[in-house]
């Protein structure tokens, strides 16, 4: 396996909770640490593969002319935006 290196700088709070995490679990902070990254890419990859897999050969067209036939109605009850959220208007 080839290896390459990279200078990371960390937040000091998360560099502690890595390097006791990493003491826990009996590994070094650079084992860790490519571990944790591994697994993300893992998770980001999976999800980005699934993702194309569901959409098949739709389209953003295809998507945005759905959203079309949506009627214009006040939300059902329960629906409403949160207090304090803005409300995005179709176009803007």
């Amino acid at each position: 396996m080839s290896k390459a290196t990279y200078p990371l700088k960390l937040p000091l709070s998360v560099k502690e909770a890595a390097t006791r995490l990493a003491k826990a679990d009996g590994v070094s902070l650079n084992q860790w640490i490519a571990s944790a990254v591994a697994q993300k890419v893992g998770v980001v990859e999976t999800a980005a593969d699934f993702l194309r897999r569901r959409a098949g050969e739709a389209s953003a067209e295809d998507f945005s002319a759905i959203l079309d036939k949506v009627p214009n109605a006040p939300a059902d009850e329960g629906d409403e935006y949160p207090d304090g959220h803005k409300k995005i208007e179709k176009g803007g």
